[in-house]
């Protein structure tokens, strides 16, 4: 089942939930607020491959965790 990031403008709030693509166009209500009408946001599929040298990123953002670079000589951070 595929993780959809919401967001919810009422509360600015940024949460993920796990749902069937099936309802992945639905409705989905805010956990902080109840607001009913969170809007889905474009998420980035990652792809690790794992063999006997250890993983590595294949596919998806390249993003190590501060979301202002992909990895690589970023001077914000230092990634």
């Amino acid at each position: 089942m595929p993780v959809y990031e919401y967001y919810c403008d009422h509360c600015d709030k940024r949460f993920e939930t796990l749902r069937p693509m099936s309802q992945s166009a639905a409705p989905m209500t805010c956990p902080r607020c109840a607001t009913p009408d969170a809007r889905r946001l474009v998420s980035v599929c990652a792809t690790v491959s794992r063999d006997s040298g250890g993983s590595r990123l294949v596919a998806g953002s390249g993003s190590s965790g501060c979301g202002s670079c992909s990895g690589g000589s970023c001077a914000t951070c230092g990634h």
